[in-house]
């Protein structure tokens, strides 16, 4: 079931997990671990809610793709290549930008913490762009889906480092301490970055001027993906498949601090003991791409991870029942870490070999832009309905997402249309 398992330890693959983790770092810093640090600063539901929009850079970040993708960062790519050069540049940004996170008091100041916690997503955004082009072009196409399995599990040990292991850190050293740690922690994937190659193939423009600067980095990525037969429904699918668990994430923490758990017993059972859930998810859904392709397991995956939400409506009638919060996190890891990896093949198969940054930013700012502004209201939705009917909505809002993807496997016979692209084999996970 799980193809060569030797895929796992080639340097490449390993490299991509380090990325991974310096993907996921950020986002909880920015989110959830956010919201207890503002839960216990007083801040009100509805506001924390609203602190969602600090991941707009994520939603919007397809239109400064196109620079990342088309040009070298000044010193740096120079040495690096454009590709690494651009992945250090970021990286020293992330980690500059968390540090004045940490400096922060949103007791004080809420707005200076919001504006702080926008630079830091800005940087991630960035980031994140030349991750992605970097794992789909040093990657032979049969290693697609053990590089989405690494980039999942990589950036989930990175979403626990900057959870569980902030929040023991805000325990018992203080908010910025663990910030600041936080922030030294980027070095995991600059190191990666240093002992890794520059991809061979990356598309240079063969003329310097302006125009066609632009048609070659900016129209050409966005008409290539336009000519895919279905390809308004399939950007429709990609806001939707994961709104339900967005839905959710944003709320989570204040939930289980509202109920009586504490912030070491969240670190310690949602988020490390979690870690363990993640880690056979991802790796599942890695395989479950292996052998059926993305449609498919897209599919499993989504009703999986939507019966395993409603877990926590259970939860918000025990209260702090620390039994049930294992089995709850258990199931929904598993399930979140499968339909993740599945995702992440899914997008990465939807991309041009030529227009990888660009394409790959576009794709997963619409994903990003149901993570960030059709959550939004989940905080006041949570005051006016009540824990038990918010999270029982949460899990029906999965649906929309599942029945576009039906759509579109019965359109095309066994799932999203491939893209007319002979020399970019991985679309075969779709």
């Amino acid at each position: 079931m799980f193809g060569d398992l030797r895929l796992y330890t080639h340097p490449r693959i390993l490299a991509i997990l380090c990325l991974g983790f310096s993907s996921g770092l950020p986002l909880a810093l920015t989110a959830s671990t956010l919201g207890v640090w503002l839960t216990e600063s007083g801040v009100s539901k509805a506001a924390i809610g609203l602190f969602a929009a600090a991941a707009t850079p994520y939603a919007l970040k397809f239109l400064w793709s196109p620079l990342i993708d088309g040009m070298p960062f000044p010193g740096l790519s120079k040495l690096l290549g454009r590709r690494r050069g651009w992945l250090v540049a970021t990286q020293l940004a992330l980690a500059g930008t968390l540090v004045l996170l940490g400096l922060a008091d949103p007791a004080i100041n809420p707005w200076l913490t919001a504006v702080m916690a926008l630079l830091v997503a800005i940087a991630s955004a960035s980031q994140d762009i030349v991750i992605d082009a970097y794992r789909v072009e040093i990657l032979k196409p049969e290693q697609q889906g053990a590089g989405a399995a690494a980039a999942v599990l990589g950036y989930r040990l990175g979403m626990i480092a900057s959870s569980a292991g902030a929040l023991y850190l805000a325990a018992y050293a203080g908010w910025t301490i663990a910030y600041w740690l936080m922030a030294a922690l980027m070095g995991i994937g600059m190191v990666a970055v240093l002992l890794s190659p520059e991809p061979n193939k990356i598309r240079e423009s063969e003329k310097s001027d302006f125009l066609h600067w632009m048609r070659a980095h900016v129209l050409e990525p966005f008409t290539d993906f336009m000519q895919r037969p279905h390809w308004l429904v399939i950007l429709l699918f990609i806001i939707l498949y994961k709104l339900g668990d967005a839905f959710m994430g944003v709320m989570t923490n204040p939930f289980l601090i509202d109920i009586g758990f504490t912030k070491e017993q969240i670190a310690s059972i949602v988020k490390l003991y979690g870690v363990i859930a993640t880690i056979i998810g991802s790796v599942i859904g890695g395989a479950l791409v292996f052998r059926w392709g993305a449609a498919r397991s897209l599919w499993v995956c989504g009703i999986a991870h939507a019966v395993t939400n409603l877990m926590f409506v259970l939860q918000a009638r025990a209260g702090a029942d620390s039994g049930l919060l294992a089995l709850s996190i258990t199931l929904e890891n598993i399930s979140g870490g499968m339909g993740t990896s599945a995702f992440v093949a899914y997008l990465s198969g939807l991309t041009h070999a030529r227009f990888t940054a660009t394409q790959y930013a576009l794709l997963s700012s619409l994903a990003a832009f149901g993570r960030t502004w059709l959550s939004t209201p989940s905080g006041w939705l949570a005051g006016k309905l009540g824990w038990e009917k918010f999270f029982l909505l949460a899990a029906l809002l999965a649906l929309p997402g599942l029945v576009l993807l039906l759509y579109l496997m019965k359109l095309n016979g066994h799932g999203p249309e491939k893209a007319n692209d002979d020399d970019n084999d991985q679309h075969r996970y779709l």
